[in-house]
């Protein structure tokens, strides 16, 4: 079964790859749904056992979430239905859609997906996966109906199966999670059925949820209006989805907890009561059709609510009778809304009143229309019939017993019989609107029909002559109801002269009767309407919702960050207040500092933040937060924690450069705005929320009363993370999980940042920048071409070179740009009012001294200070100083690589260390120590978290790198392409022709 699953999934995702051969890609993907068929023909015998077969597989035991697959007789005969008619439609799929039709690989995926989450849905064992199948089919449901995404119909059609059946699955999750967390409750379907937990408020609260959910994926009412317009989807769809699969995930849901709730008032009320309004509803609606295609739409409706109201009994006899009604409604209906398509595909149109001579044109459509129609409306001997007799037998057998519910009973067999006698009447409205000869209309014509077309809709039509075979049919399906309480029902063609065989007769005479008088009921539902269009009240309500979202945003967006900031904090530290003032807390041996040095760096730390806070110039507020930032790595470091201290610091330095890089483009000064009272404000929120965290970091510290999990630390980090260091154990090790994903959004953060500095103009921003090699796609910098002058424009640097020949002819020895003084190569491309040597000759000393030690901190990062992400903020600060002191082309000769390359391979590297530990018996991102020995270095002793570290190094490098490319040398290529760069090429280009210049006066 699992493996189904997955064949389903792995088909989906090669779909788009198959369909390129055109429309015959869907018989190969038909294939699919057609081996999950074969294979539950062959675990028949084992399904029907009272072991039937099972699958688990864990998936978060914590949660008691398991793929957990059951395939007992009621799982089986759903999955015979959703395979066996998903390849029959697959099928059908091949002729029926044009040959260059649009998106038909996203529709063959979408297709194939939704079979593998139904047949998902009907196998599993455990409510939390039913769920997530459950959704699944919601989603590409949603798909599948917005298929004509172009039209204005589809898109509404799906945005209201969506909205409705979503609805109904988060409350059918909330009904999922009260069962699965009572006393006597349970994640597991099997054991929710025959052992439900006792009954309480809760208990009753929770079947209310599931029945919701249920009724909004079968349509019943009052969500029943979204099934007639998903009839906007191709018919292949509406045939699967709103036939055979789909719709019928409620149904199931219902059957399948049926046998333990259905002695519960709150079940038959509201199982009898949706069902029974949705049986007479949607067949008197679909009196009034003149769509062939919605007729059968409000036709399903009409029938899933009998269906539901019959199987939700929850008796062996009616459960019976319900499946035999879920597998006739399957082949007749998904065969009749076939044939809808086929004349649709044939003659263009699908309105009654211009249908005429279609029998004749048609044939074998014709005689499978017949038979799947008669099988609709109950007639003997086909299977509709068997289901339909069987139905009502129960319920006069309920009736005749006289127990406390005979009047419920009654008025449930006469409800019955009610919507027996509209869907003979919308059945024969049906067959004679699609096939019959009307006077007055002219015959249609349209092209020839292929018979792969006819094929599907034939299969499923011939299904009704099952009902030959009532006791094979009774063995079939009888095993699905031994759960069921109460006496075992029985399929007959012939029951004798009894009330069962007066009910059908009255049913028949009735049914023909309305439809002979169709004119006249046609008419009086134009002029009548009794009920409300929830159509219209669901839209009502969506612009009432929309309205009133965007008064609220209106008034709450107003564009102003601190307003939104001051909306957050207030909201948070209100809250917490109020936690803090509902019980007295406990305040108890606290001290004021362990060192006596780290009150004045307190002092200089709190008084430089309120400077920065009143600062007008932004560079200021900068460097009055970094002397905050190093004031905090200082308190660390006086408190005994050297690695916070050394990550504080390189963070702090990092930042800064950051805030600098930025400050480049933006106004010297903040905005210069008077002295208003909301400043006052947001100082005092701002003083209000730290005082309460400072509040409740006291607080929490004086109310433990356990020993710190901290307090383990050290010897798990020994024992578990083979490493001394307790700070970097804990991020490799302890809580690697929470540093993949740090990282994870750390590079999808730079990604982010880098791909809106690199935005380029649709035609190119100048001409001049075109042949220029760019830091974000290639960082492979020709030191020749620096030494060259790379930044002097070509019509200078031939001037330049011209002069220089000349005076070299002349017998003048005129020395290379550089040669002999050139520290960073990358200086030659600045103006010399911007260089500075003393920068440029400590740069190329600490230079690699600082890498050198940035390795030193990665690999002894694991028993000492340091670690990965303290070695890259070390390397990545000295590619600062490389381009602080000699700009954006030196940067490209320190890190000769692209930053996204560093980011990606980082992060690959961190995923492959967390694997690695699996081949060695292990678990994800559990360390694995290997030893071996040297010869003449002696015993080496290395853990897995090393490359892990590793990972973060690299990474944190990428990120560094391309902080510098996107805020840094991005930003001057772009003050560069503005003007503002010009002069630096032009100067530097000038100095070096004023040196020809000057070479000549000496030569004269």
């Amino acid at each position: 079964m699992t493996l189904l699953v997955a064949l389903h999934a792995l088909a989906a995702l090669v779909a788009p790859a198959i369909m390129r051969l055109g429309r015959r890609g869907f018989l190969i993907l038909a294939l699919v749904p057609a081996a999950a068929f074969g294979y539950m023909l062959t675990q028949l015998r084992a399904a029907f056992s009272d072991n039937p077969p099972t699958e688990v597989i864990s998936w978060v035991p914590a949660l008691e979430m398991d793929f957990a697959f059951r395939l007992d007789p009621l799982a089986a005969i759903m999955a015979l239905i959703v395979s066996g008619v998903g390849a029959l439609v697959l099928v059908y799929c091949s002729p029926y859609f044009a040959r260059h039709a649009q998106s038909l690989p996203r529709f063959g995926a979408v297709f194939v997906a939704f079979a593998g989450a139904m047949y998902g849905l009907v196998t599993t064992d455990n409510t939390l996966a039913l769920y997530i199948f459950w959704e699944a089919t919601t989603v590409f449901s949603f798909l599948l109906i917005g298929h004509h995404h172009e039209r204005q119909t589809s898109r509404r059609a799906a945005h209201q199966a969506i909205i409705l059946t979503t609805l109904g699955g988060l409350a059918m999750l909330g009904g999922i999670i009260l069962l699965g967390q009572l006393p006597g409750g349970s994640y597991s379907i099997s054991q929710l059925v025959t052992n439900p937990p006792e009954t309480t408020g809760l208990v009753i609260a929770a079947i209310i949820l599931l029945l919701f959910g249920a009724s909004s994926k079968s349509a019943l009412v009052p969500t029943h209006f979204w099934l007639p317009a998903a009839m906007a989807a191709p018919t292949p769809v509406s045939a699967y989805l709103h036939a055979a699969a789909m719709v019928k995930a409620g149904v199931y849901l219902v059957a399948r907890f049926a046998p333990g709730y259905a002695h519960l008032g709150v079940w038959q009320a509201i199982v009898l009561g949706l069902g029974l309004a949705t049986m007479i509803l949607g067949g008197y609606r679909a009196l009034r059709q003149y769509d062939i295609k919605l007729l059968l739409a409000f036709g399903t409706i009409s029938q899933l609510g009998m269906i539901i109201a019959i199987v939700g009994q929850g008796s062996k006899a009616l459960m019976l009778a319900g499946l035999t009604l879920i597998v006739a409604h399957a082949l007749f209906k998904s065969s009749l809304f076939l044939t809808v398509g086929v004349i649709d595909w044939c003659v263009g149109t699908r309105d009654l009143r211009e249908l005429s001579g279609i029998a004749r044109k048609m044939p074998l459509m014709a005689i499978a229309g017949a038979v799947a129609t008669a099988s609709m409306v109950g007639l003997p001997p086909l299977l509709g019939y068997l289901g339909k007799e069987a139905a009502i037998e129960g319920l006069v057998h309920a009736v005749a017993l006289g127990g406390d519910d005979w009047v419920r009973d009654l008025l449930v067999l006469i409800a019955f019989a009610l919507g027996s006698i509209l869907t003979l009447a919308y059945g024969l409205r049906f067959y004679w609107g699609a096939f019959a000869t009307k006077p007055g209309v002219a015959p249609v014509d349209g092209h020839a029909l292929s018979p792969i077309i006819q094929f599907s809709p034939i299969v499923l039509a011939a299904g009704a002559l099952l009902g030959l075979m009532p006791s094979a049919m009774e063995d079939a399906l009888a095993p699905a109801t031994t759960i069921a309480p109460g006496e075992p029902g029985h399929l007959t063609l012939w029951g004798g002269f009894t009330v069962t065989l007066g009910v059908t007769v009255v049913i028949i005479a009735a049914g023909a009767a309305m439809f002979a008088m169709r004119t006249r009921i046609e008419e009086l539902q134009r002029r009548v309407a009794f009920l409300p269009d929830p159509e219209e009240s669901f839209r009502r309500s969506e612009q009432a919702l929309e309205d009133g979202a965007a008064a609220v945003t209106a008034r709450t967006q107003r564009g102003s960050l601190p307003f939104y900031l001051a909306t957050v904090i207030g909201t948070v530290m209100g809250a917490l207040l109020i936690a803090v003032l509902a019980r007295t807390p406990h305040i108890g041996g606290m001290r004021l500092y362990d060192n006596i040095a780290q009150v004045p760096v307190a002092i200089v730390t709190i008084v430089a933040a309120v400077l920065a806070a009143r600062a007008r110039r932004r560079l200021k507020a900068v460097l009055l937060m970094g002397v905050s930032g190093y004031g905090i790595a200082l308190t660390y470091a006086l408190h005994g924690a050297p690695d916070l201290a050394l990550t504080q610091v390189l963070v702090e330095t990092v930042t800064l450069v950051v805030f600098i890089l930025v400050l480049r483009r933006l106004p010297a000064y903040f905005s210069n705005r008077p002295l208003r009272a909301s400043r006052y404000f947001r100082a005092a929120l701002g003083g209000f929320a730290g005082l309460i965290v400072a509040v409740l970091g006291v607080i929490a510290v004086s109310g433990r009363t356990a020993d710190p999990v901290s307090a383990n630390f050290p010897a798990e980090a020994l024992n578990f993370g083979y490493g001394h260091n307790i700070v970097n154990v804990t991020l490799v090790d302890i809580r690697a999980w929470d540093t993949f994903g740090e990282i994870s959004v750390v590079l999808v953060a730079a990604t982010g940042v880098a791909s809106l500095l690199f935005l380029r103009s649709r035609a190119g921003i100048v001409d001049r920048a075109r042949n220029r090699r760019d830091e974000s796609t290639s960082a492979v910098w020709d030191s020749r071409a620096l030494h060259n002058a790379a930044a002097l424009h070509d019509a200078t640097r031939r001037a330049a070179a011209k002069r220089a020949a000349e005076l070299k002819q002349q017998g003048y020895e005129l020395r290379q740009p550089g040669r002999g003084r050139t520290w960073l190569a990358g200086s030659l491309t600045l103006a010399p009012r911007r260089r500075s040597i003393i920068f440029e000759i400590g740069a190329r000393l600490v230079f690699h001294t600082m890498i050198l030690v940035s390795l030193y901190l990665l690999f002894a990062g694991h028993n000492a200070p340091g670690g990965g992400f303290a070695g890259g903020l070390m390397a990545g600060t000295a590619l600062i100083v490389r381009y602080l002191a000699a700009g954006r082309y030196e940067l490209g000769e320190a890190m000769p690589l692209n930053a996204g390359h560093l980011l990606g391979t980082g992060l690959a590297l961190a995923a492959f260390a967390g694997l690695l530990p699996v081949f060695f018996g292990g678990t994800i991102l559990q360390t694995t120590v290997f030893d071996f020995t040297v010869p003449i270095y002696g015993n080496i002793h290395i853990a897995s978290a090393i490359l892990f570290d590793v990972g973060v190094y690299v990474l944190v490098v990428g990120l560094v790198l391309d902080i510098l490319r996107s805020l840094g040398a991005e930003i001057d290529r772009h003050a560069e392409i503005e003007g503002e760069g010009d002069s630096e090429a032009d100067e530097t280009a000038a100095l070096i022709t004023e040196d020809a210049a000057r070479a000549e006066e000496v030569t004269n």
